[in-house]
Order: structure tokens, then sequence, then C-alpha cells
């Protein structure tokens, strides 16, 4: 019996950004006595059926917009006679839909650190059961991942996660649904050993794969001491501490190492943090702008964002202190107008973002905004091709639609292009050009300039393009810069490097920051 693991993709690119890092955790999971999975990464290449055989074990990780190709994949490998599993966030939202649509024959909710191996001990027993729950895993028990399976040289970034779980609300996004609410944070050990594992084999860039890298916010720490909730009060500083520690750990690695992360905007007000990433290397953040009207942020359950000329100085403060954004703005909110998109890409200009993404606002399964959308149609459900709006992700992408929730004053196709001329007028050759000037040499200029163009072919045309002319035209583009652009991201293999120990610093910062940052709280 051979074990597969598979991430699906509608599109193989040849080269991947970042490492999809659930296959190789999943893959540690799996009991030496299965052998070693093979892992196929579809945005690599396409899946080789015939290498699945009678009697393996396929496990098919899926969210909901690589759902449908994952489903195709489950079909063909149960038509193989392969027992088929499937798990991830999607599964964890839907899994009788995993069975009846995807030709599997078990579903796993939650976490697959665990409970991997006992499936695989069912599937060998005969006693295999329709629906497994993985929970959430406490963070002593996430499991570090199997980068000695990694095929060389394939990947720009790799991934590390260092906490899982967001405290945040937000309308449009399912992880605190999925991940919960508690920070499940992993000691520095741990982290940075896996870190020192993937320098070992050449990898410069590593993306910090967290749900919040910024766990524990002043705001937070101010409201659990006005409470006087002292067991609160203990345990935010213990995770704050935790956050010290690391970074100041991370910045005795080699100093050609560069790290990237996703936190909330909360984090330009905490001076001290922000340093502390600049002294980690931890170079840029994805940060969730959404929207630059204070209407705009009250609609998604964010109005702890600021807006405006606000939001402009709060933005600079990353920049500042070192850390460069990614900008993420959401457009299809119900108070958009014409005049909000040119505002948006002239907010991002002014603020000085490096990076950007603008998304059309989708109702994601597990969301609030998804509850609401589809308790609104009630029983008068629209379907596409037979398929109800509301499974959207079982749609064809050339047939799906790019717009689900119908705004008042604005058509789906005025929506989508007026996004994608945010997208293209943000990552024009001159605006490219005049952000890469932040970068230390030429050779860095050149992969920032290079980056910037792989990221809005992946991103912005086959994600807003209603023809599969167009989505194909921007996959061939992406192939072509994705080349150059990951030699331009390997470093030389350090096989001999040693994790840095802890030092008499970082516990002294560990224990500025567990006495809660009091210069700041008071």
């Amino acid at each position: 019996m051979n074990v597969h693991l598979i991430n699906p993709s509608d599109t193989a690119f040849g080269t991947a950004v970042i490492t999809p890092r659930w296959l190789f955790v999943l893959a540690a999971a799996t009991p030496s006595i299965y052998g070693d999975p093979k892992i196929c990464d579809e945005t690599l290449e396409s899946l080789n059926v015939s290498d699945i055989a009678p009697g393996d074990v396929v496990g098919i990780g899926i969210h909901t917009g690589n759902a449908l190709r994952g489903y195709a994949v489950g079909k063909l490998a149960r038509e193989r006679g392969a027992t088929v599993i499937f798990g991830g966030i999607h599964a964890t939202l839907y899994p009788e839909e995993t069975l009846e649509l995807g030709g599997g024959h078990a579903a796993v909710k939650g976490d697959g650190d665990l409970i991997w191996a006992e499936v695989l001990k069912d599937c060998v027993k005969g006693t295999l059961k329709r629906i497994y729950d993985g929970g959430r895993v406490e963070p002593e028990n996430l499991r570090e991942a199997r980068w000695d399976l990694l095929p060389p040289n394939r990947y720009m970034w790799a991934s590390v996660q260092t906490v899982r779980g967001c405290a945040k609300h937000c309308s449009f996004c399912s992880v605190w649904r999925t991940d919960g609410q508690r920070p499940r944070q992993r000691t520095s050990d741990i982290v940075i050993q896996e870190v020192v594992e993937l320098r070992r084999k050449g990898f410069r860039f590593i993306a910090l794969a967290d749900d919040n890298f910024y766990p524990v916010t002043l705001t937070d720490l101010k409201l659990a001491e006005r409470q006087g909730n002292q067991e609160r009060i203990a345990t935010l500083r213990a995770i704050r501490a935790e956050r010290f520690e690391l970074m100041e750990r991370m910045s005795h690695l080699p100093r050609d190492m560069t790290f990237f992360t996703q936190i909330t905007m909360e984090a330009a007000e905490d001076t001290e943090f922000l340093d502390a990433m600049r002294k980690a290397r931890i170079r840029g953040a994805l940060v969730g702008v959404e929207a630059v009207t204070p209407e705009g942020l009250k609609s998604v359950y964010k109005d702890f964002n600021l807006s405006g000329e606000k939001l402009v100085a709060q933005l600079k403060k990353f920049r500042e202190h070192g850390v460069h954004v990614l900008g993420s703005f959401i457009f299809g909110l119900p108070t958009d107008r014409a005049d909000t998109f040119e505002a948006t890409h002239a907010l991002a200009d002014r603020a000085g973002i490096t990076f950007a993404q603008f998304v059309m606002l989708t109702p994601f399964a597990g969301t609030v905004d998804f509850e609401k959308w589809e308790k609104a149609f009630g029983q008068d459900i629209p379907k596409v091709e037979g398929v109800p709006i509301t499974r959207y992700w079982l749609i064809p992408p050339e047939k799906r639609p790019k717009m689900f929730m119908p705004h008042p004053t604005m058509t789906s196709e005025e929506m989508r292009q007026r996004t994608q001329g945010v997208w293209d007028n943000f990552y024009d050759w001159r605006s490219i050009w005049r952000r890469s000037s932040c970068t230390p040499n030429l050779r860095a200029r050149l992969a920032f300039v290079l980056i910037s163009k792989l990221y809005r072919q992946m991103y912005a045309s086959t994600g807003i393009a209603t023809d599969s002319a167009r989505r194909n035209r921007a996959t061939s583009w992406a192939r072509w810069i994705a080349k150059p652009c990951s030699k331009l991201f390997q470093g030389k293999p350090m096989p001999e490097l040693q994790a840095p120990p802890r030092t008499e610093h970082a516990d002294q910062l560990a224990a500025a920051a567990h006495a809660g940052a009091l210069h700041v709280i008071q």
C-alpha cells in the first residue's frame, strides 16, 4: 500500500511561490510503517494517475477554491481502486459533500496532525469511518513538516507555521471558525529548528504561514488590565513573551534570510513589536486593510481598522519600522461607489504600500458573509448549469460568476473592469520600478520586479478574467516569469548550520514582554 498526498490545482506553473505546508506536515504524520508518502503538488505539475494503484490510500487536501479539481482527482483515484480521504478547510465545512461528489471514502474535519495515523490504521484494518474529527490540536502536538521530501529547486519560498488561530471575527473570513480564536502558539525551539532545516537546504526566504502573527494586541492587554482578569493577563503576557523570544532568536539566523508573515493592522500601534520584527528580518507582512472608508470597514466587522488619512499614517508606520506591507483590499462592498476604486489605488500609493491585492467580495464558505448571502435567497436560489449559485465552487471556473452579491449601484461587469483596472495601474512597469527602490541591490531589485509581475499574473488575471483565453495567457506569462524568479530566490545550501541557542538577551526580552510592556500599557 502506498500513501499519496495530493494538493489539487487546475493550473500547473512548473514553479510555485510558497510550499504548500500541509502536504509535508501530513507526510510527517504518516507512520513510518507505511513508507514515505508520494507527494503531488499540482501547482507544479498535474497528477499522473497511473502512479495510483489498487489498494493505495490517497489523501486530498482542499479549500473552497480548489474543491472542484479535488473532486475530479478523488473520482479518478477511486476508479483506480484507491481509498480516497479528503481533508482541509473545505472538507471541515462540507465533509458529506466530499463523499457524495468527490468519490471520497472518508473525510477528516479539523487538524490532521494526530488523526491521520488513526485514519490510515483503519484503512488497513478495513474499519474506515465516514467522518473523522481531528479537532484543534494543541501547539505541542502540531507536527513538524517532512521537508526532506521537498522536490529540489521547485519553490521560491518555504513556509513555517508559528501560531494557529485568530482572535478576530471578520465577516469575510472563516479562519476564526475553523482554526479557533484562541492562539495555539508553537515554542521558539521547534520553530527555529524547522527554519534552520530549511536554510540548510538553501531556502533564504520563508513565509511564516500564520493566521495572525500578532496574536496579542496592546488593546487586548489594556482590556484585561481594566477587567482585573489576572488569569487572562498572565496568558496574554506569556503569548507575547514567546513572540519576542522567537523574534530575538530569529535575529541570530544567517543574515541573508528574509521572512514574510500575516498580521492585523493593530500591530502598527505596537512599535516595540515592529522593531522586533525588523531585527528578526521579517521584512514584509500581509495586512488586511479591506476598505478605506469607515462605512466599508463596519460592513465587514473590521471597524477596529482606521480609515482615510489616519489609515495612511498607520500604514506608513510599518514601513518606518522596516516592515513592508502587502495590503489586501476588497471591492464590491455595498458602500462602494465608482470613485472607490481610484480612491483605494491612490491611498495605497500614498501610504507607500509595497505590494497589494485587490479582490472582489466573495462569500467564502464558513463565513458570516456566506451565511447571510445564502439565507437571503431563501428557496429561490438561481442556478448555473444546474448548480445552485450558493455552491459556486462546483461551477467550472470559466462559467463561474465573478460577483455573487448584487451591488446597489454597479453591475458585475463594471465591478470586474474597475477591479482589473486597479490591478493594472498598481502593477504597471513604472510603478513597480519606483517601489523596487526599497531593495538593497540590483539583484534584489530585479527579483522585486519579477515577483511583482508574477504576483499580478497569478492572482489578478486568473482570478478576475472572464474568458479562458485570457486565463491561459496569464498562466503562460506566469510560467515564463517564474523560471528566472526562482533562481533569484535560491541560496547556497548551509548543511552545517546550527540552531541559535537561547541567549540571555532573549530571556530578558521575554521577561519584559511577560511583564506586559508596562511602559506602553500604563
